[in-house]
């Protein structure tokens, strides 16, 4: 019989669809519980919900997105494997429901602790593993060491220069004023950039921000604002149009991002805060420049040189094959 394997996320950036259509490939009956889709049954569902947040302090559509994964783990029978993504979204009682249905329980966690706590659960005993990004985590709380991946197939090296030196896709938060002064030294050595920050209500955050900055920290004129959420075939495509992708972690984060392979696959430089990438056997002076967030210094010398192929051996361990084989335990 086929193994069956369910995967749990709140996939907003629907990085997890590569992982079911690579385990489907390998001949794995494997699906999607994908909580970020699931939508209000209809206007009224919506309205009830609003009023039992304001009155009642309770969230209808969370409930009723536990009671969808139990609902859909029901259809589908007993399974060898079921992986939550980021379980923190999931009540400890649905949890411990859902773990009736599979012979193996396991989680990763791509934030990290200080971001996204999960104590409530590894108190409980739920997981058979939990596999985390972030060093500091892993350690501190015996979690298994699992880094992000590369989605998708490694790109070709252009043989033309891209339009834009450096690049950058960011929400809009804590963070920003780090991207803003890399932004004006940028424009200072007249090295064109393209930096673009998403969020909620943007236009009003950029408007506070102005109010409350100073002279010199106001928003570089460069920068680019939009509510709309970039997909990630689109963010590829931005990618591509730069030589550099600029990556500043969240604070407390020792785990890489998903930048960070983004780079990889694409064989571009990266620029990062993140001062444990010195510790990767990929790791490049070269191509890697680390740079101190309250202190961020763009070097000309790191513009000017062209990016180096990471050896194929090394490559090959960030790639989605590895982890979704180290993850589910299978043959490679």
């Amino acid at each position: 019989m086929k193994q069956k394997i369910c995967l749990i996320s709140f996939d907003n950036w629907h990085y997890d669809k590569y992982i079911i259509k690579l385990l489907q490939q390998k001949g794995i009956d494997a699906y999607h519980i994908n909580l970020g889709g699931y939508k209000h049954a209809n206007l009224i569902s919506r309205v009830i919900n609003v009023f039992s947040k304001i009155f009642l302090g309770i969230n209808l559509k969370t409930k009723k997105k536990q009671e969808h994964i139990l609902s859909e783990l029901e259809k589908n029978g007993q399974h060898d494997i079921i992986l939550v993504i980021n379980p923190d979204v999931i009540e400890l009682k649905y949890h411990q429901l859902i773990k009736q249905h599979t012979k193996k329980y396991i989680a990763y966690l791509y934030d990290s602790l200080h971001r996204c706590p999960v104590d409530h659960l590894l108190n409980a005993g739920l997981f058979d593993e939990v596999f985390s990004f972030d060093e500091q985590d892993a350690k501190a709380h015996n979690f298994i060491k699992m880094n992000n991946y590369i989605y998708f197939d490694k790109k070709p090296i252009p043989a033309e220069k891209p339009p834009y030196k450096i690049t950058t896709i960011s929400s809009f938060d804590k963070r920003f004023p780090i991207y803003n002064t890399i932004a004006n030294q940028l424009e200072q050595m007249k090295a064109p950039f393209h930096f673009i920050f998403v969020s909620r209500n943007i236009n009003f955050k950029k408007f506070k921000y102005n109010f409350k900055a100073e002279a010199g920290a106001k928003t570089n004129k460069q920068l680019l604002f939009q509510s709309k959420k970039i997909r990630l075939k689109q963010l590829l495509k931005l990618y591509s149009e730069a030589e550099i992708i600029l990556d500043i972690v969240q604070n407390n984060q020792t785990g890489l991002s998903f930048r960070v392979f983004e780079a990889m696959g694409m064989q571009k430089k990266l620029i990062t805060d993140n001062k444990t990438i010195v510790n990767y056997p990929f790791y490049n002076p070269n191509n890697i420049l680390i740079i101190d967030r309250d202190n961020p210094v763009i070097t000309p010398e790191f513009l000017a040189t062209d990016y180096e192929p990471v050896p194929e051996a090394i490559y090959n361990q960030y790639t989605l094959d590895n982890w979704v084989s180290t993850i589910f335990n299978l043959q490679k």
